[in-house]
Parts: C-alpha cells; structure tokens; sequence
C-alpha cells in the first residue's frame, strides 16, 4: 500500500513536436529540456513522440486477451529458467524484484518474502541472434505476434530516431553518439497485468505488485492504462513517493542504471514502484492494472565508460569500465527466483 506518498505528482514533461530529425535549434533544446529532467529526477512525461495513443490502446487491448488465457495456455510460451533469457511468459510470482543485491544467501532470503503479484509477457526484435522470442503457438491468440512485433518496432523507432538523439544533444555530444552503443536493439518490450485482489491482502503484506527499484538499462519508455500505481521517489531523497498518473498522449519515460553510470552519475537512475491504490469506490478491490514497459539497452558488447564531459579533475571517474553484457546479466539473474 501507499504509505507515504506525496501530494506533488508533477513530473516534468518534453515535447518532442519540434524535434524533427535532430539537427535543428528545435531539437537542441528539447534535448537540454530532457537533460535537465534526466538531472533533476530521472523521469519525465514525454509528448508528441510519433507514437500515437491510438497504437498504445491497441497494444494495451492486446495484452489483455493474451493474460484472459488460461494458465495452461500462456503456459506454452514459457520464459526460459535463465534470468538474462528476457522472453516469454512468467506466471504470477516468478519475478522477484531486488535491488541491488548479488549474494545468493541475501537473494534466497528476499525470494521468501512476499512475491510481486503480476504476470508478464516480454518479445523482442524479429531477428535477435541472442534471443529468440518465444511465442504461443499461432493458433490461440492470431494476430498477437504482429501486433507485438509491431508495436516494438514503433518504440524502437522512437528510440533511435529522436530519444537517443535528444540525450546525446543534451549531454553536449554528437547527436549519433549513443546511437553507436545501441546499433543491434535488442531491447525488451514487457506486457504487464497485475491482477485485481482484495485490498486487505496487500494491506497484510500477503501480496504485493512491484517493490522500490531502478531499471538496469539505459532507459525505459513507459505506456500505462487508466489505473494509477506508478510511485516515483521524490528528488528530495526523503524515501517519500510521488504518484504518476497516467496522461493519455504521454508517455512516462526514465533514465536507468547503465545511462546513471555511464554518465558518471550526471544523470539520476530513480527507485520506483507499483503500489496497490485503494479504490474510492467503497469496493475494498484493488483493480487490475495493465502498463508495457520499453527497455532499452547498450549492444551486448558495449563498454559502457564514462562518457565525454561527464569527468573532471574536481569530479574523477567512479566507475570501472564494464562491457553492457556483464552488467544486465548480473542484474537479471538477481531477480528471478
């Protein structure tokens, strides 16, 4: 439940209308706008991407007839035992999100707690030789597979095409520098249902949808249905949380811990959650939830060392240089029980 949760629910937000291709006035200062978001609090709402509200509720459309399957169906598209192995369907409770822990005996104490209750779906591109995407067989849910693959493509464009350019921009670069770490694109988009339950479970700490953490990528666009969950926590650094409702047209973009390190931590990676929000409705039921998740990450053999101005004499370099692949890898494998 949302025990300390601020009343302030701005977030900042950057319009990308003027953006283009990059290389005008326009686009220079929607990248410093992001920059400035990506400083201050990590997140913003991003507007007039390209990616139209009307392919975000088709998508949102579909992942709801693919978790109204039965168990044993979604069962056929199973997630692979490997953490790293970003594909397929994971059942309610697999996933265990840590934040930052690594040690098996710690990892095996935090897997006894409550799980996060929700159930996921995650694809990639078409043509991964890392990672195959593992789907239902055609026959019990047609049309699934294009409509995925085609909304992938969407946020992979957006990616590419105007996000990376803007945080290059911003970050006083070229604006094809980070495209040259993010050539293959094999990112991760995740379909999400946190089912609806009575509101005295979460309450009793029986269960719960998705405890504080940072995602492990470089960034994370985020497309939310109508109900309200997402917390972030305030800049304040207070360990109070901030609602971000959603906005249709808007999507909910933040830095994550590869882009927080690569920039020698110019840029601010922040703890998030999904609380469990009492309806008003007098009900004690808490909805069920739909939201797709777009990770981006660096190509698996990345070295992610810090980048160009983000270094100093007054301000040295805190970090070992890693290659991309080692990093999700240690982090993904921490979060599957």
């Amino acid at each position: 439940m949302s025990d300390e949760l601020l009343q302030d629910s701005s977030l900042p937000v950057v319009d990308f209308a003027g953006f283009g291709d990059g290389t005008s006035s326009d686009a220079l200062e929607t990248g410093k706008r992001l920059l400035q978001a990506c400083q201050d609090v990590g997140f913003a709402y991003l507007i007039n991407t390209g990616i139209l509200q009307a392919q975000v509720d088709d998508m949102l459309a579909w992942s709801q007839k693919f978790f109204s399957l039965p168990p044993d169906i979604k069962q056929l598209a199973p997630h692979p035992k490997e953490g790293w192995k970003q594909r397929g369907y994971s059942g309610i409770g697999v996933e265990q999100l840590s934040q930052m822990v690594f040690d098996s005996n710690e990892l095996a104490a935090i897997r006894k707690n409550t799980p996060d209750f929700k159930e996921s779906f995650d694809l990639g591109r078409a043509d991964s030789p890392h990672l195959e995407n593992i789907w239902l067989p055609e026959g019990h849910l047609p049309g699934f597979r294009e409509a995925a693959l085609s909304f992938y493509y969407a946020c992979r464009s957006f990616q590419t095409e105007k996000l990376l350019r803007a945080l290059s921009l911003g970050l006083g670069l070229p604006a094809d520098y980070l495209a040259q770490f993010h050539r293959d694109g094999d990112n991760q988009l995740r379909l999400l249902h946190y089912p609806a339950a009575p509101a005295e479970v979460f309450s009793r700490g029986e269960k719960g949808r998705a405890k504080a953490h940072t995602d492990f990528g470089t960034a994370t666009i985020l497309f939310q249905d109508s109900v309200s969950g997402l917390e972030v926590e305030s800049p304040s650094g207070s360990g109070q949380f901030i609602l971000v409702p959603p906005i249709p047209g808007a999507i909910v973009f933040n830095v994550g811990d590869i882009l927080m390190r690569w920039s020698n931590d110019t840029l601010k990676s922040t703890l998030h959650r999904v609380s469990a929000l009492v309806p008003k409705d007098g009900t004690g039921l808490i909805q069920e939830r739909y939201s797709i998740p777009f990770f981006m990450g660096p190509d698996v053999n990345a070295l992610v060392d810090c980048l160009p101005g983000c270094s100093s004499e007054d301000r040295p370099k805190k970090y070992e240089p890693i290659t991309a692949a080692a990093y999700i890898d240690m982090r993904l494998n921490a979060s599957y029980v």
